[in-house]
């Protein structure tokens, strides 16, 4: 029996998946669960702290908590051909950001990641992504040029009239040779022991095919829940979102985009972001 510390984000694919376990939709067995909610770079920082057991991480952070965590083998959202949007008041290339001031949600960020891989020197700002409008604001502001907009806040550049310079799941694809970019994943704690990491591993997989079971009864749950104002989620968004990041592929990474989570960790180790041989270890 354990006594098991969940941390995943406020956004909705990752609440479609924790949302069945948390709401006892599947048995918790001999363990009890805990949840905090907190914004992606936020959850990295805990994630290095080894502040939680279950813990929603960028996978660009996976090789600074490899000592401590196991990579879930479900629960990643993976974009095909689709990602962050890299955004701009006025239009920009890629070979143009070289020394502008760019937006960027975290420096452990995926995405973040994937930019420094694709285009040229740029001088990264962290803007939160809580509140969604931020960024926007920020852009708006002139406080930076360009900006990197992901999750939810991906499904508004348009109503914004921005300029979009790049979007980084096909950008990536180029970039690799047509691989899926896998933004983030769950770790669990190596500390849990092999037992209860399995079994842990075992109910937090079930959770995630009731939610894809009943998709359209939990679609309902998350609007009434909803409490975010400035994300401005309606039914067919949120249809949208969750078809993007909550799929066939969060149930279980299939191999390409395994071979996409390492060949984002040998870029990070290319780009010298860490040391080079950080394999990803999974969980059963």
């Amino acid at each position: 029996m354990a006594h098991v510390r969940l941390a995943f984000s406020p956004d909705s694919d990752d609440i479609f998946m924790f949302w069945p376990l948390l709401h006892k939709q599947v048995s918790w067995g001999e363990h009890t669960f805990e949840h905090v909610r907190a914004d992606t770079q936020a959850l990295n920082e805990l994630a290095e702290r080894e502040g939680a057991d279950v813990v929603a991480v960028s996978i660009a952070t996976y090789p600074r908590i490899r000592d401590r965590y196991l990579l879930l083998p479900h629960g990643g959202s993976v974009g095909r051909g689709y990602g962050p949007a890299l955004v701009a008041k006025t239009a920009l290339a890629l070979g143009e950001l070289a020394g502008r001031k760019v937006g960027v949600p975290g420096l452990g960020t995926t995405a973040y990641l994937v930019l420094r891989a694709v285009a040229p020197s740029f001088e990264p700002v962290v803007l939160p992504i809580s509140p969604y409008r931020r960024v926007f604001d920020a852009l708006d502001a002139g406080e930076v040029e360009a900006a990197l907009v992901i999750h939810e806040g991906r499904l508004h550049v348009a109503d914004r009239g921005l300029y979009e310079i790049a979007d980084l799941g096909r950008a990536w694809a180029e970039h690799t040779g047509g691989l899926p970019l896998p933004l983030g994943g769950n770790a669990i704690r190596r500390g849990l022991g092999a037992e209860v990491v399995a079994d842990v591993s075992a109910r937090l997989k079930a959770s995630v095919a009731w939610a894809l079971e009943h998709r359209g009864q939990l679609i309902d749950e998350l609007l009434s829940a909803e409490t975010r104002g400035d994300v401005a989620l309606d039914r067919a968004r949120l249809d949208r979102y969750l078809a993007m990041y909550a799929n066939g592929d969060t149930l279980g990474y299939p191999p390409d985009a395994r071979e996409a989570c390492q060949r984002l960790v040998d870029e990070g180790a290319r780009l010298g972001v860490f040391p080079a041989g950080g394999a990803i270890e999974w969980a059963p």
